[in-house]
């Protein structure tokens, strides 16, 4: 046993060192000499500049040297960060979907760095270019381990300028500072970069990432050494005013309203670490609105955040507990109320401050109080929310974490019962994370308090998964009280206990079309303890997956369910009174079969398609999901999606149809003014509520950096009809100063 735990040790330590040896590093130069931003490395300065280079390839295979390189020098002086970068390519057939800033990376030509500024191996921050000089950034959290962890909304100055030229083409970037957080005296960031070639089909990493990983993973990275100690960067505060002229009217209640609003944000550095962001009448009116959904489970489905100020290091907030069914924090439920009538409105944030960043290298913490406006004649209180994070690194990459969640009405009303005058949560998280993420899983303890709490108030789990490039597997559960409650997060239902697990095998063929099948069983088991643990829901399911050469991709799945029905349930989602629900206490078993196809990403025009079929309930459904993109770079991109149900049940039961399609234009006139729209169609048979034509169309133009003008036009019409419901107006003005 000793003998076989101290070879099992040494194995580990030979591996840890193998790994040290294999990180590259690059130095990082003090200049003083100014650099012009114009795609050409003519300054001398730069061809003493050390290199990031040596590329390997992350795909079609990962155990190569790219084909085509790419080649990263990086300077430095008191205020910027500046890179300078040759990105080698087979010709100069590029593919720019759009001109639009923060662009999709996957299926076009570009090239991004990921500087890890603390070295913890979860947070990072991310900077991309493409060859015509379009510029996106990005907050990449959680290690870089699951897609939740990647977000573009995140918005900061800096500049890129390009220039192509006969087989490759040339990056200038400078980054203030400023831009990043950091500790005063650093002398080492953890860096890399990943690159996309359309032309040879190839996916490229500085540092050498298995395609098992996220090609955005934090745990595979290298070091990028400054000359000397970074100083105190000089961080100014930024204001963001803006003012806002609406214009709208509600057909439905014959409502006519004309309004100017004015508000605004500022961003105030506390040191180089820690930043603070302040919000007074905030206004998002010019966030892009949400894709709909088609819902045919019986729970709430959640939608991503989009609005700015949200976004920074929001994983330091939101990744507490269960992000699927038991999250204490998220920041979509404030500026949202439930009126008399149940229905979820609008509810106007007045202000808010938010203190967020690293307190050092192993630290760090989350402040975040809103006040939002109290509408009494809708029954709506003045709620103020709280939110305390405080997390600490352990270990090389995992970390220990507790939050604190306080809602609470401060005035009497009338309206509001004794239970839901305040709502308390504190919760404690544990995050492991290997050093090659092979290992990774959480455990999380919560505990609620309101007035008339029962003692059932607690939210508990965790789960653990293993990632290799041949075998991986997860196992997690979670347990939800029946007295839990976090007003301010994502919890489906309580009085649960819930068991998951994934076990999936991986072939990576070294000829042929395909690079990959993947073959996986997932399940899901659902109890309800206050039923002497109960099954209330199973789901098996098995997947065969395959992914080409092309970058296509195909799947077949093979599901059964089981559902105990506790409460009476419509399936078809029809209209409340004219029909008659599956009843309560009843036992439903039904399978299905669905397939899908992803095509390749770097066509011109590109398609997906999913069908499905199988029972449903006491009935049947079939099913079909289809996307199709097209686009003429690099100024227009246009995409659709449908989403068709047909659902048949039995008599007295009712059967329905139910449509969704959605279509995305986007017109990019140059790299600074953009027209976005939006159309959305909705319709069931069955529910006239539901069915809706809306429009959503948006003229942006950025005439300083950071600094927009919007024209957004909001129209809702009936289906049946086509007449109005809701139309709006919007010219909104932002500008960002620093002082």
């Amino acid at each position: 046993m000793i003998r076989n735990f101290t070879f099992f040790t040494i194995a580990l330590f030979s591996l840890s060192i193998f790994s040290q040896n294999l990180e590259k590093k690059v130095t990082v130069k003090y200049i003083t000499d100014v650099i012009t931003m114009d795609g050409v490395l003519d300054e001398d300065v730069w061809n003493n500049a050390d290199s990031a280079k040596d590329f390997w390839q992350y795909f079609p295979s990962d155990s190569i040297h790219a084909k085509h390189q790419s080649e990263i020098k990086m300077l430095f002086d008191d205020k910027n960060l500046y890179l300078g970068i040759k990105v080698l390519a087979s010709g100069n057939d590029y593919i720019i979907a759009s001109l639009k800033r923060d662009f999709r990376a996957g299926g076009s030509d570009n090239i991004t760095m990921m500087f890890d500024t603390y070295s913890d191996g979860n947070n990072a921050f991310l900077f991309g270019v493409n060859p015509y000089g379009v510029r996106r950034e990005g907050l990449v959290s959680g290690g870089g381990t699951d897609l939740r962890g990647f977000n573009i909304s995140w918005d900061t100055k800096w500049n890129a300028e390009t220039k192509i030229y006969d087989g490759y083409y040339i990056s200038e970037l400078v980054i203030p500072l400023s831009a990043f957080k950091f500790k005063e005296g650093e002398t080492k960031w953890r860096f890399n970069s990943y690159r996309f070639d359309t032309q040879s089909n190839e996916s490229s990493t500085w540092m050498k990432i298995p395609r098992n990983q996220y090609i955005f993973g934090l745990a595979f990275m290298g070091v990028m050494e400054f000359e000397r100690p970074l100083g105190k960067p000089k961080a100014p505060i930024s204001l963001i005013p803006y003012i806002n002229a609406i214009a709208s009217k509600d057909y439905q209640n014959n409502f006519n309203d004309s309004s100017v609003k004015v508000g605004g944000d500022a961003k105030i550095a506390i040191g180089s670490s820690l930043n603070l962001d302040i919000t007074i009448n905030p206004d998002f009116s010019q966030v892009e609105v949400d894709d709909q959904v088609v819902n045919l489970t019986r729970f709430e489905v959640s939608l991503p955040e989009k609005r700015q100020f949200f976004i920074d290091n929001s994983d330091l907030f939101g990744d507490f507990g269960d992000s699927r069914d038991a999250n204490p924090f998220f920041s979509r439920r404030i500026g949202i109320a439930h009126d008399k009538n149940g229905n979820s409105v609008e509810n106007r944030i007045l202000a808010g401050a938010r203190l967020s960043g690293k307190l050092n290298r192993n630290w760090r913490i989350g402040l975040l109080n809103i006040q939002t406006e109290e509408n009494v004649e809708e029954e709506i209180p003045s709620n103020n929310n709280t939110v305390f994070a405080l997390q600490r690194k352990m270990f090389s990459r995992s970390n220990i974490g507790m939050i604190f969640i306080n809602r609470q009405s401060f005035k009497d009303y009338a309206f509001v019962e004794n239970k839901d005058k305040y709502n308390r949560l504190i919760g404690l998280d544990y995050n492991l994370a290997s050093p090659d993420n092979t290992w990774t899983g959480k455990a999380y303890l919560h505990k609620s308090f309101q007035p008339e709490g029962g003692d059932k108030d607690l939210s508990t789990g965790g789960g653990l998964e293993y990632n290799s490039k041949y075998f991986n597997a997860f196992v997690d559960g979670n347990y939800i009280g029946n007295d839990f409650r976090s007003d301010l997060g994502f919890i489906r239902r309580t009085d649960v206990l819930k068991n998951v697990s994934m076990i999936e095998g991986v072939i990576w063929p070294k000829k042929g079309k395909v690079t990959s099948h993947n073959f996986r069983v997932f399940n899901v088991f659902t109890y309800r303890p206050e039923l002497d643990f109960k099954l209330t829901d199973r789901s098996l399911n098995a997947t065969w997956e395959a992914k080409f050469n092309n970058q296509s991709e195909l799947e077949f799945r093979l599901s059964n369910k089981f559902t105990h029905l506790l409460g009476e349930f419509d399936p078809t989602n029809s209209l409340e009174g004219v029909i008659v629900k599956l009843p309560s206490n009843t036992d439903y078993n039904y399978t299905s079969l669905s397939a899908e196809f992803k095509s390749d990403r770097r066509k011109a025009f590109t398609f997906g398609f999913k069908p499905s079929i199988g029972q449903f309930f006491n009935g049947h459904k079939s099913s079909v999901q289809a996307s199709f993109g097209f686009r003429i770079q690099p100024k227009f991109l246009a995409s659709i999606k449908l989403d068709y149900h047909r659902i048949e049940l039995p008599e007295p039961y009712l059967s329905t149809s139910i449509w969704l399609i959605g279509s995305k234009i986007d017109v990019t006139f140059n790299k600074s003014t953009t027209w976005s729209t939006f159309v959305q169609y909705s319709h069931n048979k069955n529910n006239d509520l539901q069915n809706n034509f809306g429009v959503n169309s948006r003229l942006q133009w950025r005439f300083a950096p950071l600094s927009d003008l919007f024209l957004v036009y909001n129209d809702n019409y009936f289906v049946s009809n086509y007449t109005p419901r809701f139309r709006s107006i919007n010219l909104k003005f932002t500008y960002w100063l620093n002082i």
